[in-house]
């Protein structure tokens, strides 16, 4: 008795924990910005990784409560992909 108590213990644990965020950082583009809203913005932070170079970004910006920085996840030294050649006959 005492055991399955445990057990179902453990499994509410579980199934209470909670879930983790999906990947914040988009890997096709090079820049980030990290965006900080504070308390009187609705709270929270987030990073919008649309951004191809550091300038565009920091245009973006301008008078915001943002920093922007190099995407960590950006494939820098990533070989190009290899075309695809189609089979004909």
């Amino acid at each position: 008795m005492l055991r399955s108590f445990g057990l179902i213990a453990i499994v509410g644990a579980l199934l209470m924990a909670a879930p983790s965020g999906a990947q914040t950082y988009d890997p096709r583009y090079p820049v980030c910005m990290h965006v900080y809203s504070g308390a009187n913005g609705g709270g929270g932070e987030w990073y919008d990784c649309s951004f191809t170079s550091l300038p565009q970004c920091r245009a973006t910006a301008s008078g915001r409560a943002a920093t922007c920085d190099l995407n960590p996840y950006y494939p820098v030294n990533a070989p190009p992909p290899r075309p695809r050649h189609g089979r004909s006959g």
